[in-house]
């Protein structure tokens, strides 16, 4: 059920038959070890928006090539966004999406920065789920595993000008995935990334959209050829307070039993576990503030033991423990290089409301099947 009362389920879908599906066999064979972000299941969602008539053409079909031509908008001018978010088998066989109703808000805000039309939250959580229905099977078997879903949608009007586009694609395909990192390590390490930004005042930090991404690359690879995980990213003014890394938000946790994030200030994207987590924090009593942070109080914080944990989180890594960071001044440690109490006690409420095994009090999943 949308915000706005409409039934998502009543929103009609043509069903399009995949003429040669995965066989079972190899489909079961790839599900035990997954990885994240190269295995795709069979099917995807498409609809369809036209200047003048809306958004039509709802199917759901085959996962297959998209045909562009060589002037559509999107190959020139990026008008892009996407969202990232999880279907969750629960311990009872339920299928479950955790606050599809944020996602919906947030893919129309990253919309509407781009000049892009907005699609009604029923359709969204219509096409989630029926993406989620038709690949039901592609559910991983291993501890933690996920359906990781990637709605997006771009311009896909043939013209060169600079102008928004008078045609849309609306897509959902979906990833069977495990965990995000792969280190092995109790906590990943990250890279302060002081020559570039991710952001600036003004821009399109708070929208998720491709080229927020493509240009955390070029410090991302930085990091891993020094040896580290992540990057983070400072302000673009001022090149001092701490904002996020190029896919996650942070939270510090200091010895006093207050907990810190960054505020949204428009360069840093709201995330939604890290919305949940905050809410999460305060039932436990804790005192959650959303103040800059700046990288030398960081460094003096570790060093000093004032600074017990720091935690980044998003929908793929969920909530992970931040143990070392390093930059052009050296490297520190957090909390003895591990995972923290604080981090793993906020994992593990926020992993059972998705999974089912703790009370969701909050209305947060939605189970659709």
């Amino acid at each position: 059920m949308a915000a706005d009362g409409t039934d998502s389920t009543d929103i009609p879908f043509e069903r399009i038959p995949h003429p040669a599906p995965v066989p079972g066999a190899t489909r079961d064979q790839a599900l035990a070890d997954p990885g994240f972000g190269s295995l795709f299941s069979d099917h995807m969602v498409q609809i369809d928006w036209t200047e003048g008539r809306g958004w039509h053409s709802h199917r759901v079909g085959p996962r297959e090539p998209i045909a562009l031509d060589p002037a559509t908008s999107v190959l020139h001018y990026a008008q892009e966004i996407f969202e990232g978010m999880k279907a969750y088998r629960q311990d009872n066989g339920d299928i479950a999406l955790f606050r599809p109703e944020a996602n919906a808000a947030r893919f129309n805000n990253s919309g509407a920065r781009l000049a892009m039309p907005p699609i009604p939250e029923a359709d969204f959580l219509a096409a989630v789920r029926e993406q989620v229905l038709a690949d039901r099977d592609w559910f991983p078997s291993l501890e933690g595993g996920s359906l990781y879903l990637r709605p997006f949608m771009f311009a896909s009007e043939a013209f060169l000008g600079v102008r928004p586009a008078k045609e849309y694609k609306f897509l959902v395909i979906a990833s069977p995935v495990g965990g995000y990192f792969k280190s092995g390590a109790p906590a990943v390490s990250i890279w302060v990334s002081e020559d570039y930004i991710r952001a600036a005042p003004g821009g399109t930090g708070d929208a998720k959209c491709g080229g927020n991404y493509a240009a955390s690359l070029v410090p991302q690879a930085e990091a891993i050829a020094k040896g580290y995980d992540q990057v983070v990213f400072l302000d673009a003014v001022e090149r001092k307070w701490i904002e996020e890394l190029g896919g996650m938000n942070l939270f510090f946790v200091f010895d006093d039993g207050r907990i810190l994030t960054p505020p949204l200030t428009g360069t840093i994207l709201p995330g939604i576990t890290r919305d949940s987590l905050i809410t999460l924090a305060r039932e436990e009593g804790l005192d959650v503030v959303e103040e800059r942070y700046s990288l030398e109080r960081w460094r003096e914080d570790a060093q000093s033991g004032k600074l017990l944990e720091t935690m980044a989180c998003g929908t793929a890594a969920v909530v992970t423990p931040v143990g070392k960071v390093g930059g052009r001044d050296g490297e520190f440690t957090i909390g003895g290089g591990s995972a923290g109490q604080m981090t793993a006690k906020l994992r593990e409420k926020l992993v059972g409301i998705q999974r089912g095994t703790i009370e969701d009090r909050h209305g947060w999943v939605t189970k659709i099947g």
